[in-house]
């Protein structure tokens, strides 16, 4: 997928979903989620949060309420046309916040953003995703006899509705697979690293993201690292997500 996304009122809509949350903040809080999922995964956040954080989750094509759009298969395209739409939005200080493969997506963005001088963000929030610094490391969907479906029983996060219907699940692997491959193609080697705090949330029993692999996300910024450990796997529960939205609170107050 390419091409120049021309900002306006309907593109806002399509792509960041603020789910009631009304009135001004202080900072916007950008939220990417993870491959195959969409933004209504941060669906309570806007009441989770102080009035002062705003929360804006971005919804990719693909998925949705934008089912009907080709996905991204490549990172270049996909942050060129996010700075586009971002750009309005950038007029007051804000964070990223990613999980899986928005992780992925907003430190690629975080770079897009210094590259053409544009403000950058505050802090860089970054959940359940091995650091760039493991890329020459063999994915964790690559050669699975089981194929994707596989991965995707494996890792959790899927509701069970989805799992136990062939029709849907068939529906969510083209995107899947799309999404995945962004991140397996995506070899970018930035020459310096980000100057913004970085916070990586790695959950305890996360087989492909666990705390190890993601305290490597201290090499991606050359200010603040700190690394808080979620009990659990690849996709926090509840009690986990109250615990990420307390340290993203006390890091922007």
């Amino acid at each position: 997928m390419t091409g120049t996304v021309m900002p306006g009122a309907n593109v806002d809509r399509r792509w960041f979903k603020r789910f009631g949350r009304t009135g001004p903040a202080e900072t916007r809080l950008f939220c990417f989620h993870f491959a195959g999922g969409n933004a209504s995964l941060f669906r309570r956040w806007p009441q989770a949060l102080p009035w002062y954080i705003e929360p804006v989750a971005v919804q990719l094509p693909g998925r949705a309420d934008r089912f009907t759009e080709e996905p991204y298969e490549r990172m270049a395209p996909l942050v060129d046309d996010l700075i586009e739409v971002m750009k309005p939005l950038l007029d007051r200080p804000f964070a990223l916040y990613g999980v899986s493969m928005g992780a992925r997506v907003s430190w690629a963005l975080a770079h897009g953003l210094r590259e053409r001088g544009l403000p950058g963000p505050r802090a860089l929030f970054v959940a359940a995703s091995v650091a760039p610094a493991c890329d020459d490391c063999q994915w964790e969907w690559d050669g699975r006899e089981d194929g994707l479906e596989g991965y995707v029983r494996e890792m959790g996060g899927t509701p069970a509705e989805v799992l136990e219907q062939p029709e849907l699940l068939a529906g969510l692997l083209p995107t899947l697979r799309a999404d995945l491959t962004v991140l397996s193609t995506h070899g970018f080697r930035p020459e310096s690293p980000l100057a913004v705090p970085v916070h990586a949330f790695a959950g305890t029993e996360d087989p492909e993201a666990h705390p190890e692999r993601m305290r490597d996300w201290s090499k991606e910024t050359s200010g603040r690292f700190s690394l808080t450990p979620i009990p659990g796997g690849h996709f926090f529960d509840e009690e986990g997500q109250e615990q990420v939205l307390r340290v993203i609170t006390d890091e922007l107050t």
